[in-house]
């Protein structure tokens, strides 16, 4: 297969600002770093009656990110975090794609609030506000420049994270302020931030299923674009 299709997952927006009608959006560095990486990117609106549809259609999928969180009631939470912000029909679609996805193998790839949603698919938890929730955390919501690194994170040995980048030890930039808490079924944590955040979990029982909290898509390191060519040569197979 030359050059397989990888769908993207789409952000969406209310009337205002680009438009006076509701639009999707999706920032212009993810299509580069699939099409560098030698896949065809296509783009997901929230449908969730045509994810099974879509996903006959694609050879891998990635979650992206986006300003919004997941709804506690998802991972059996009690309470809602003041600061938590929801947008149901896109989770509604993305976990009906996650799933989807994993029960045909199709190699997916969750990037930030993606890789909780990966999580919650899986029945895993998430921490609703890290400096609620965290003693003593890093800033996680970086000041400087996305395209700048935050932190550095520990991947773990002979993880498939430690496969792709090649290092133990990697500065990512970091924009979230939910992050895994209890792993999901056959998840494994693959990397941490210094302050014990989750920023990598995988399925080693997958062809490919791997999430990471940070945005390799704005390839700070040689190792976020590895992370893109990994999922593209999984989708070959």
């Amino acid at each position: 297969m030359a050059q397989p299709v990888i769908g993207l997952t789409l952000d969406h927006e209310p009337p205002g600002g680009y438009s006076a009608f509701p639009w999707y959006a999706i920032r212009e560095n993810y299509i580069r770093a699939v099409k560098n990486a030698g896949g065809l990117p296509i783009l997901l609106p929230h449908e969730p009656d045509l994810a099974e549809e879509y996903l006959a259609r694609i050879d891998a999928l990635i979650v992206t990110g986006g300003g919004f969180d997941i709804d506690p009631l998802l991972f059996g939470a009690t309470s809602r975090h003041p600061s938590v912000t929801t947008k149901d029909r896109r989770t509604a679609f993305e976990l009906r794609a996650t799933e989807g996805a994993l029960s045909r193998d199709l190699p997916v790839l969750g990037i930030c609030g993606g890789e909780q949603l990966l999580n919650v698919a899986l029945g895993g938890t998430l921490i609703q506000d890290i400096p609620d929730e965290v003693a003593n955390a890093l800033p996680h919501r970086q000041r400087n420049p996305r395209d700048e690194p935050a932190h550095a994170v520990e991947i773990r040995a002979g993880s498939l994270l430690d496969r792709i980048a090649g290092v133990r030890r990697l500065e990512v930039n970091s924009a979230h302020h939910q992050a895994v808490k209890e792993a999901g079924r056959g998840l494994l944590i693959s990397a941490l931030a210094p302050d014990g955040v989750v920023e990598g979990v995988e399925d080693p029982r997958r062809r490919f299923c791997l999430g990471v909290q940070w945005h390799p898509e704005f390839e700070i390191a040689e190792a976020d674009r590895a992370i893109f060519r990994a999922l593209v040569e999984a989708a070959r197979r």
